[in-house]
């Protein structure tokens, strides 16, 4: 993970989407055959998987677990300084607000939305802490994903717990993974409360999501960009 170009491959596919090893090479900077032997490096380590449709090769990372490992990776890395922040151009501002705002990791949803999330399940008792690295549902949770519609993933496995707990790379706080993370992320996608980007891994909350949000949750988007906002400017 450490050479820059696998680095690079590897964030570039956090966001969950299959790659060509062309487009792979350009975000690496580095030359086809040059990309070809990293991403061999990063199949024989179990990071990437490929998917072979006809001429063409695509890939992605091999599971959540890896997404999730890289997340908390880059969770390590020092917060950028003041200069760093008042360098950026306004466009770079704003991208970087979106995508602190609310990003897909791998699966599921990352980012200060997604930390609030998380925070408001617990909260409300629709979530429970197993252990420092995992939640459940209450029964009260199962009650309320049924009546938002969600399909919710077996449980069966004690050492596969639907819910994982991410550390956010910006936010240095928790949010939801694991396949109850997936199964949430996928049903707010569903009914249009989200949508993503389709140039990067941002995800922006619709009118109609805001709503059901705060009337769910009790989460004020307007509140959360401002918050990002007042950072910003510190």
């Amino acid at each position: 993970m450490g050479e820059p170009a696998r680095a690079a491959i590897l964030v570039a596919l956090v966001g969950g989407r299959a790659l060509p090893a062309g487009e792979l090479a350009f975000i690496g900077n580095v030359a086809p055959q040059t990309a070809s032997f990293h991403l061999r490096k990063l199949m024989d380590a179990r990071l990437i998987t490929v998917e072979r449709q006809g001429k063409h090769s695509y890939y992605r990372l091999a599971n959540e677990r890896v997404a999730s490992t890289l997340e908390s990776i880059a969770a390590l890395a020092p917060v950028r300084n003041h200069v760093d922040l008042r360098s950026r151009t306004r466009r770079e501002s704003e991208r970087v607000k979106e995508f602190r705002f609310a990003r897909s990791c791998y699966r599921h949803l990352a980012g200060a939305l997604a930390v609030e999330i998380n925070r408001a399940l617990l909260a409300r008792k629709l979530l429970v802490a197993h252990s420092e690295k995992s939640y459940g549902l209450t029964g009260l949770g199962r009650e309320w994903c049924g009546k938002l519609g969600m399909i919710l993933p077996a449980s069966g496995r004690r050492q596969d717990p639907p819910g994982r707990a991410c550390l956010d790379w910006t936010e240095r706080q928790h949010h939801l993974g694991g396949a109850l993370g997936v199964a949430l992320f996928s049903r707010l996608t569903a009914l249009r409360w989200m949508v993503a980007n389709p140039d990067s891994r941002a995800i922006r909350v619709t009118h109609a999501g805001a709503v059901a949000l705060e009337q769910e949750l009790g989460i004020a988007i307007s509140a959360i960009t401002s918050q990002l906002s007042g950072a910003e400017k510190k």
